[in-house]
């Protein structure tokens, strides 16, 4: 939401571009079964591909073999089939958490929002992953229509961190879907996500990665002339009413729109029930309260940090017209041992989930096919 501009670099307001060539080279082993709609046969030698049409295909990746497109009879059937998603609230530590699930046999899967967003942002993953597998999407705590207490009513320093949300994505798991679950996140829902399976590392079976936050306001990633200043805004921010003046001007349609723009490449994705679905939870009382103290978060984990500590198979994917978060510095992440791939979604921006689904549903459905056994 209007939250989500503050989650990333300061490059965040000014739209970037980064050119991308769809030819490269492959030299590992993968079965084509493991890959939805593709054509070819069992690949096992280095293969040079192009993508001649990348809005028809499902991904590119450093491991995909070539002539890969969607069935669009396939795509067309799978759009069209709806299935009911029911909203719930569970309650975890005393506090109310909103949650939406749908489907009733498979792998459990537990989609996980970005920051400033909530479980609305899978309504178009939803229904169509619960086609096969029992999917569930959490209003974190302090987001969405779940509860948001005010950390200094708590006596803490600080709250709303990645540990308190991977301890209650955990909780979620053993309390409400009662099984272990693939976790599906988007943005710093992946930091999420990482810290909840380096907590608990027996309820996660594996985690795929949607434009992770790189987290470049992290104090170890400002210049050093750079800190106090930083800080010193932060502060006034949190401390004075400048917070507050901030977050009204922002949260407004018109504002959220806008940033939205930014963010997704294909812009027609920005609809008004998109903006309402972002901007309502955020006018909740307590939600400018939740903003100011994420914005001061400049501490905890990092991916990089996380990553290297993960026992489950990890998939990193990345919309490569992210103006927020660089694709070319996100292939650093491809590189850990833990990631068995990296994945390139073309012309596709921040939000891969809500803007590009038919790219990022067969991603999902395929992935886990992998490690469901």
């Amino acid at each position: 939401m209007i939250m989500a501009i503050t989650s990333c670099s300061p490059i965040a307001i000014s739209k970037l571009y980064f050119p991308f060539s769809f030819s490269q080279t492959i030299n590992k082993k993968i079965s084509i079964n493991s890959i939805p709609f593709c054509s070819k046969k069992y690949v096992t030698k280095k293969l040079f591909f192009s993508i001649k049409n990348p809005k028809s295909c499902v991904y590119v990746s450093n491991s995909l073999v070539n002539d890969c497109s969607i069935d669009e009879t396939s795509k067309e059937n799978n759009s069209q089939v709806s299935l009911n998603v029911s909203t719930s609230t569970w309650n975890w530590r005393g506090y109310s958490i909103r949650y939406q699930y749908c489907g009733n046999s498979g792998p459990a899967l537990v989609l996980v929002h970005g920051f400033g967003a909530n479980s609305d942002h899978w309504r178009k993953n939803l229904p169509v992953l619960a086609q096969s597998h029992r999917v569930f999407s959490i209003d974190l705590i302090g987001y969405g229509y779940s509860d948001k207490p005010n950390p200094r009513e708590l006596g803490v320093d600080n709250f709303y961190t990645f540990e308190t949300w991977g301890c209650q994505l955990n909780d979620f798991c053993k309390d409400v879907v009662r099984d272990k679950a693939f976790f599906i996140c988007n943005s710093i829902g992946g930091l999420v996500g990482l810290q909840a399976a380096v907590l608990e590392p027996q309820l996660c079976r594996g985690i795929l990665l949607l434009n992770i936050s790189l987290r470049m306001l992290h104090i170890t990633k400002q210049p050093w002339f750079a800190k106090s200043l930083i800080k010193a805004f932060q502060n006034l921010l949190r401390n004075t009413a400048l917070g507050k003046f901030f977050f009204k001007s922002v949260a407004t349609p018109e504002s959220v729109k806008n940033i939205l723009r930014q963010c997704y490449y294909d812009t027609s994705q920005v609809t008004d029930e998109l903006v309402q679905s972002i901007l309502l939870p955020g006018l909740e009382p307590g939600a400018v309260d939740v903003f100011l103290e994420f914005i001061c978060y400049s501490a905890g984990p990092l991916p990089e940090e996380l990553l290297p500590q993960v026992k489950c198979p990890v998939l990193v994917a990345w919309g490569d017209k992210d103006p927020w978060e660089p694709i070319e510095l996100g292939r650093a992440y491809g590189k850990f041992d833990t990631v068995e791939d990296f994945v390139v979604l073309p012309d596709v921006g921040h939000c891969p989930q809500d803007e590009a689904p038919h790219l990022v549903n067969p991603l999902v459905e395929s992935f886990v096919a992998r490690h469901a056994n």
